[in-house]
């Protein structure tokens, strides 16, 4: 039976050998461990995790080629859902999973934002993406890569670039150039319960990448917190958001938490 035919509307760039996957597979390790697969399309990964003694949850969104990849796999160990990893609850997934898959360039950067806080469940993300995205996601401070992306992966994972995979390694031909990631998750240098204010602080400082700091964090602080907070931590108001790492933006929202604490002293008449 012929493959069923590939979807522009489901983002789909499928490998063309199994070869090509052998970077993620050292990385993920899936031996006797569960792993969720994004994507699984063909089957090309999924056989491999299978063979490396992978338990695999498969999930695609086409039913068509989830039918067709039921038919085609024959090792045991495989379950199959159609489904869309979007709407997922992720937080049921076995303690210790492992999270694979060539994920549709649409949905890479927010499922992997999505997935990243799940230290408690998840123990290591590989993922084949595009590879701008696998470079913003390993990019460090001062590179024009470096973003919200890099800060958020540094934050909850140690994360590194696996290698590239060229366009003619896929079918169809995709217009640029793929990657493949790692990321090995871990818990925030932050109380958990803080983790979704910093995360709105540094959403913020790379709201407008053309301004400084100082007037990305005014435009919801107004100009006298942004400075306080600033001058507070001894960044320079002129300074720009791509060139801060994680430990000042951190040392930021600490300073930013303690300039409101004494606000609503003062409110108070305390």
């Amino acid at each position: 039976m012929s493959d069923p035919r590939l979807k522009k509307r489901f983002g789909q760039h499928h490998l063309t050998r199994p070869e090509l996957c052998r970077p993620l597979l050292r990385f993920l390790r899936p031996d006797g461990r569960p792993v969720v697969e994004v994507g699984p399309g063909g089957g090309i990964l999924t056989k491999l995790l299978l063979q490396e003694g992978g338990k695999v949850l498969a999930l695609e969104l086409d039913p068509e080629w989830a039918f067709a990849l039921g038919d085609c796999v024959e090792e045991g160990g495989l379950a199959l859902a159609v489904a869309d990893a979007m709407q997922v609850c992720w937080r049921r997934v076995p303690t210790g999973a492992l999270v694979a898959g060539n994920l549709p360039y649409e949905i890479a950067s927010a499922l992997i934002r999505r997935l990243l806080p799940l230290h408690g469940r998840i123990a290591r993300l590989g993922f084949l993406v595009q590879r701008e995205v696998a470079e913003r996601f390993v990019a460090r401070p001062g590179s024009k890569s470096y973003g919200l992306l890099s800060v958020l992966a540094a934050a909850w994972s140690d994360v590194e670039l696996l290698g590239t995979v060229a366009r003619g390694s896929f079918r169809p031909l995709p217009k640029v150039q793929g990657a493949f990631i790692g990321f090995r998750l871990k818990p925030p240098p932050i109380p958990e319960a803080e983790m979704p204010a910093f995360v709105e602080t540094v959403e913020l400082a790379f709201s407008q990448r053309r301004k400084t700091l100082r007037n990305a964090l005014a435009s919801r602080w107004g100009r006298e917190r942004a400075e306080e907070v600033l001058a507070a931590v001894g960044v320079d108001k002129l300074t720009r958001a791509e060139q801060i790492p994680l430990e000042t933006l951190l040392r930021i929202e600490g300073a930013r938490r303690s300039a409101e604490r004494s606000a609503r002293k003062w409110d108070d008449g305390e």
